[in-house]
């Protein structure tokens, strides 16, 4: 099958990886128009589906494989694992919850604040809130987001001096 290989799971740091045989990253890059990371990717490993992030490291790529796509995977180090890998050209764009929206275009210092944060703590916020399940949690914990974006208290909902 095309864009099916066998490899061994390496680590760096603590982080589980497989490199990528440069035929199929030469295919991703074609496919994606790009060939600077990060990369949409999908596949299986061992038969079990995955969508991740195809990452540029030390001027390698490399697809990390953690605990939802293989399980115990840093306890596999050394194993071969089956892989199939291609771009994944799927809308992956993760909308704000509206009352977060609402709450954050409420304050110019929130507005200006959530602005300016880096892209990953953004996103970190957004997941955070759509991922909450009760409608008290997530008021609670969009009134924390607000205070930390007014510069009241700090990322952990600590009281600034």
């Amino acid at each position: 099958m095309k864009n099916h290989f066998a490899t061994k799971l390496e680590i760096i740091g603590i982080n589980p990886f497989i490199f990528i045989p440069s035929e199929i990253l030469d295919e991703i890059f074609e496919k994606s128009g790009k060939n600077k990371s990060p990369i949409p990717v999908k596949g299986t490993v061992n038969g079990k589906e995955f969508r991740q992030t195809l990452m540029k490291y030390s001027g390698e790529w490399r697809l990390y494989v953690n605990l939802t796509m293989l399980k115990n995977s840093p306890k596999r180090i050394g194993e071969i694992i089956e892989i199939f890998v291609e771009f994944d050209d799927s809308d992956r764009a993760i909308t704000i919850h509206p009352q977060l929206e609402k709450a954050i275009n409420e304050s110019v210092i929130a507005a200006k604040n959530f602005e300016n944060l880096i892209p990953s703590r953004k996103l970190e916020l957004i997941k955070y809130i759509n991922n909450l399940k009760t409608e008290e949690s997530i008021k609670r914990n969009i009134e924390k987001i607000i205070r930390y974006l007014q510069g009241e208290t700090d990322f952990f909902g600590k009281k600034i001096n």
